[in-house]
């Protein structure tokens, strides 16, 4: 059984916040307190930091195969408590149990993935211009790694970040959003059966953030951040790594677009609508969040959408037959029903969905809103919450003109019937991803990230473990 684990995980041993805070868990489906966990503090940091700074030597002089056979077993493990886990993650974050299945899968498929890639890190020689110099190139761990991921995705965000950690040898602390620590706890006691060594990894949940991560990143031991989360939080960590040279990978806010031409199938179109605005609820950085939608389809392309989220049922997440959890807390459901009352004032038409239901619980309808303002406020916020805001276009140009005017690039989604069509708006959005014909773009095997003020670097693929090595050269000459 997986057992539901409240304490921080430091140096390989279960222990209490030094100064014996706790915070609460809540279940988002009933206000109700699931359990309490250690809160922690600037000792426990320092702790935490010591025991990574500790073991890195030895778990850099780790043989990749070693590596390699701890996230096998772990990814083996994970499966095998698939709906444990499933549980665990509904209780804390919402999402219906089908949903968070799938979570566990995707979760688990990193750690396959990055136990493959640590027997492949590679190196090279070569001879170099003058003729009389060798070049010798190897690659090497960073080193102690701070990994900040958010609450949406509490067990795959994890292992997208530990896994290439593991992979290339590095140490980590892992701070969990306080909303979700259960998951991130659950995840250290797996890799700790699975044989990671003790100060490998370890896990600091805190309500204080400011009070951990800060010191971790002005203080010269830490030399990678890796973070999820929003744009606005991305920029203060940033100038937090500036005193050291950190060095940083982010993933940050999305501001998709999903754009709809007059030859596109509709049928496919709305299929691949409901996969990437009502993937967990519409809390994630890749929602679809403007649907722009050709002129001559937007009338029908509305009614077939509004039908089919009208449709999905709407409760806990634990509950059979449930599509839609509830969202992660009452203030990002205020945030939702601001956007849609924003919207409204300005002129939307709400096709469906778009009241507060009354109960416990931080449930919100799914909504479609048409006719659309440009000027609503949801058009330049990430909504993070079950709306489709559709907007309607006339011509290619304009539509993307309109699609890469915001500051963020993570995900852009394109339906059209026309493969030329299709390859030039794909190229002519300003993001990291598309999805062409197709809702999903998520997969452990492709590079995910995106571009201007939606992050830096790539997490997964092939390039995944690069962000968590450096290059080394050794000049020889020959005499």
């Amino acid at each position: 059984m997986t057992e539901v684990l409240n304490q921080l995980f430091i140096g390989g041993a279960w222990v209490d916040a030094a100064d014996g805070a706790t915070m609460p868990v809540d279940d988002p489906a009933t206000g109700e307190i699931l359990s309490h966990v250690a809160d922690a503090g600037a000792k426990d940091a320092r702790l935490a930091e010591e025991a990574a700074v500790q073991a890195q030597a030895a778990w850099a002089r780790t043989a990749p195969r070693a590596r390699s056979e701890i996230l096998r077993r772990a990814h083996e493990i994970i499966l095998e408590r698939t709906d444990e886990l499933a549980h665990l993650m509904t209780s804390e974050m919402g999402k219906p149990l089908a949903e968070a299945r799938g979570e566990v899968a995707y979760a688990a498929e990193f750690f396959r993935w990055f136990s493959e890639e640590a027997v492949r890190i590679d190196g090279g020689c070569g001879t170099l211009p003058d003729g009389r110099n060798r070049m010798f190139l190897s690659r090497r761990p960073v080193g102690p790694c701070l990994l900040i991921t958010p609450w949406n995705f509490p067990l795959a965000m994890g292992t997208r970040k530990i896994g290439p950690a593991i992979a290339a040898g590095c140490t980590m602390i892992l701070k969990p959003a306080p909303q979700t620590p259960l998951s991130s706890l659950a995840l250290a006691g797996i890799l700790k059966e699975a044989g990671l060594p003790d100060g490998v990894l370890n896990v600091v949940t805190t309500s204080r953030a400011g009070e951990v991560c800060e010191p971790l990143l002005r203080g010269g031991r830490i030399r990678k951040l890796s973070f999820t989360g929003s744009t606005a939080v991305g920029r203060l960590l940033l100038a937090q790594c500036a005193d050291t040279v950190v060095r940083t990978s982010m993933e940050l806010g999305g501001n998709a677009p999903f754009i709809v031409f007059d030859d596109a199938d509709l049928d496919v179109a709305v299929d691949g609508a409901m996969v990437a605005k009502m993937r967990n609820m519409g809390e994630a950085c890749t929602a679809a969040n403007r649907f722009f939608v050709h002129r001559s389809v937007a009338e029908e392309f509305g009614r077939r959408l509004a039908e089919r989220m009208g449709a999905l049922v709407v409760g806990p997440g634990t509950r059979d037959g449930v599509d839609v959890g509830p969202l992660i807390d009452t203030v990002g459901r205020a945030k939702v029903e601001e956007l849609v009352a924003d919207a409204v004032e300005r002129g939307a038409q709400v096709l469906v969905g778009g009241r507060t239901p009354e109960g416990p619980g931080c449930f919100y309808p799914p909504t479609v809103l048409a006719e659309v303002s440009p000027e609503s406020r949801l058009m330049d916020t990430e909504i993070f919450g079950p709306v489709a805001a559709i907007l309607t276009f006339d011509d290619e140009d304009e539509v993307l003109r309109r699609a890469n005017d915001t500051p963020w690039g993570l995900v852009g989604y394109v339906f059209t019937e026309g493969l030329d069509r299709g390859l030039r708006v794909s190229e002519g959005l300003e993001v990291g991803m598309v999805g062409l014909n197709t809702g999903l773009v998520s997969n452990p095997a492709a590079p995910f990230g995106g571009v201007k003020q939606s992050g830096l670097g790539r997490e997964g693929g092939r390039v995944g473990i690069d962000e968590f090595l450096e290059y080394q050269y050794v000049a020889v000459p020959v005499r």
